[in-house]
């Protein structure tokens, strides 16, 4: 995956490419309280609006954007979960307000993290001819992969609704037989012991209503194993695991032994919402699941070098973690500025440009959110904006977009040159507004020296870089070529909020970047047990 930036969807909200499949009658025969075709939140101040009902995102509308996708540099789409959902608003929970947090009254399950069965395709997603493996056909045969988010956690909300609603609380098997049921039922009143559709779920701790899965029972294992290796064998190229952090290690040992015993290597990474480095690293051992991560740690200090003017590149420094660090492997993290689950970036244009230049040169795979590529929504959270409807309309806005336009150039500069993307970093200068680092590759034949030059203040930046290998350097961005004799440094003026990329397609003999990098190497990975 290290050689693929990721594009990531919320497909409900992304594009409505058929509207055939969007069911806006679903739920009405029952009353107002039921329906699940665009249900506005209340509350929304004049000129804001945020939805929790569907609103039309299919597989279709992804499909026929995938040009829009492919200028922009991206080489894999991660999509939201494609499991059926239940076809009512929730009843029960809080009642969703504006800029509530945890809120589900009256909310649905168009994010598709509320599955029932895990078999089976919500039916908000496909068209006639377009199931999901016709999905992942037509993305491979445009050289786009599909990253498929997945849940073992939890399932649907499950109780304090005034009466038990279809599918909530339950789970299905791929014959819809009914394999475990809540009854609507606290989950202190769960009975294991003599009901075996209680013996699913777990009797303490859950996340809000949800139905929580009890990873002690073999039948649980089981089911997602199977389930979530149909997808694979319908064309899903990796997994992002959501809620990783609520389920044991043992688990996700397990679950992710079994997948990977059936397709060694099959990349996977987590969604621990923590900040602490040391806590979310315990995913990325051997001894535990072994994936990837999401880079949560750095994504707050990119969120405070970033999001408003003042912030320091020297922020970036520690979480990087590229020597010593406590993850196994911390340049296949998957890095990005928000999400989701959290509010959109608040910064300027220029601190978008500034934010991407960076994730787009720096250690990690970039991911970016829908929209962020014109700053959609900045600064929304959940219940206010976060995760509106995009659309047609919002792709003609993004492509007249200054973010969309210097983000495309770079991630193309990234695809282009293996040292952005799989290279060892070497920090020469992160402070203030500059930033300057080395990305080397040398593999299998393969060599690539990259130089990276970031400048984010509204001055350009004078740059001199000594010890700079002799040789022919090209750069990236604009084609330049600067011949740099033994002993001769490499200066270089970078726009304000711009970047530099100068490359040399050769083995490393420079005696001081030599030995920075042999340390590099020596500390990137942690020495596990």
């Amino acid at each position: 995956m290290a050689s693929d930036a990721v594009y990531f969807v919320m497909t409900d909200r992304f594009v409505n490419g058929d509207p055939s499949n969007d069911h806006r009658g679903q739920g009405k025969a029952k009353g107002a309280a039921f329906y699940t075709f665009d249900r506005p939140v209340p509350g929304a101040p004049g000129g804001k609006s945020d939805n929790v009902g569907y609103m039309g995102g299919d597989f279709k509308g992804i499909v026929d954007n995938i040009a829009y996708i492919k200028e922009m540099g991206f080489g894999a789409v991660w999509i939201t979960p494609i499991v059926d959902n239940p076809d009512e608003a929730f009843t029960g929970g809080e009642p969703v307000k504006w800029g509530g947090h945890f809120t589900d009254g009256g909310k649905t399950g168009y994010h598709g993290y509320w599955g029932d069965n895990f078999w089976v395709v919500d039916e908000h997603l496909p068209s006639r001819g377009l199931d999901f493996r016709g999905f992942t056909r037509t993305m491979h045969a445009h050289g786009l992969k599909v990253v498929l988010d997945i849940v073992c956690n939890h399932g649907s909300p499950a109780f304090t609704m005034p009466k038990d609603q279809p599918k909530y609380g339950k789970i299905y098997d791929k014959h819809w037989r009914l394999m475990a049921d809540e009854q609507n039922l606290a989950p202190d009143k769960l009975d294991p012991k003599n009901n075996p559709l209680h013996a699913w779920y777990n009797t303490s701790g859950n996340l809000v209503q949800l139905s929580d899965m009890n990873e002690n029972n073999p039948a649980v294992l089981e089911y997602f194993v199977g389930a979530y290796s149909q997808w694979i064998d319908q064309g899903a190229d990796a997994f992002r695991i959501d809620t990783i952090g609520w389920m044991p290690h043992a688990y996700w040992h397990a679950f992710v032994n079994r997948i990977r015993q059936k397709r060694p290597g099959f990349f996977m990474f987590g969604e621990a919402f923590d900040y602490d480095a040391n806590k979310i690293a315990e995913h990325t051992w051997t001894r535990n699941a072994s994936v990837s991560v999401l880079d949560f740690p750095l994504r707050k200090a990119l969120q405070a070098t970033f999001e408003h003017s003042g912030g320091s590149y020297a922020a970036l420094a520690e979480p990087l973690y590229l020597t010593d660090g406590p993850y196994a492997n911390p340049y296949e993290l998957m890095t990005f500025y928000d999400n989701h689950d959290m509010a959109r970036m608040d910064a300027s244009d220029n601190g978008f440009i500034d934010a991407n230049n960076w994730l787009f040169t720096a250690r990690g795979i970039p991911v970016i959110y829908y929209g962020s590529e014109m700053g959609f929504e900045r600064g929304a959270a959940e219940h206010a904006g976060n995760r509106n409807y995009f659309g047609t309309k919002g792709i003609a806005e993004a492509r007249k977009s200054p973010i969309r336009a210097a983000m495309t150039r770079i991630a193309k500069v990234r695809q282009a040159h293996v040292a952005l993307q799989r290279g060892l970093q070497v920090d020469l200068e992160l402070a203030g507004d500059r930033a300057a680092f080395w990305r080397v590759y040398q593999h299998a034949g393969r060599d690539e020296i990259a130089l990276v030059l970031l400048n984010k203040g509204d001055t350009p930046q004078e740059f001199r870089i000594d010890g700079v290998q002799a040789g022919n350097w090209a750069s990236a961005i604009d084609g330049g070529k600067r011949k740099i004799a033994s002993g001769q440094a490499l200066t270089s003026r970078v726009p304000a909020h711009g970047v530099q990329v100068y490359t040399l397609a050769a083995k490393v003999t420079e005696p001081k970047l030599l030995s920075a990098l042999d340390a590099a190497m020596a500390g990137a990975r942690k020495k596990q047990d």
